[in-house]
C-alpha cells in the first residue's frame, strides 16, 4: 500500500466516525425530545377534568350489531 492509500484510508475511517457520532447525537436529540412530549402529554391527561357526572347506565353496554 501506498502513502496515498493510507492517507485515504484514514481520513475514509475519520469520516465515518465522525458520521456515526453525528448520528448518534441526532438520535439522543430526537429520544430526548420525545421523551418531553410524552411527558406533557400524560401530564395532559392526568390533568384532565373528571366525567363523574355522567348516568350510572352510561358505557356499560357495547353495541355488537352495528
Amino acid at each position: 500500500m501506498d502513502v496515498a492509500g493510507i492517507a485515504k484510508l484514514s481520513t475514509s475511517i475519520a469520516e465515518t466516525g465522525l458520521k456515526q457520532d453525528v448520528g448518534l447525537a441526532v438520535l439522543k436529540r430526537a429520544q430526548e425530545i420525545d421523551s418531553a412530549t410524552a411527558t406533557q402529554l400524560i401530564d395532559a391527561v392526568k390533568d384532565a377534568p373528571s366525567v363523574q357526572n355522567l348516568p350510572p347506565n352510561l358505557g356499560t353496554r357495547i353495541n355488537t350489531t352495528a
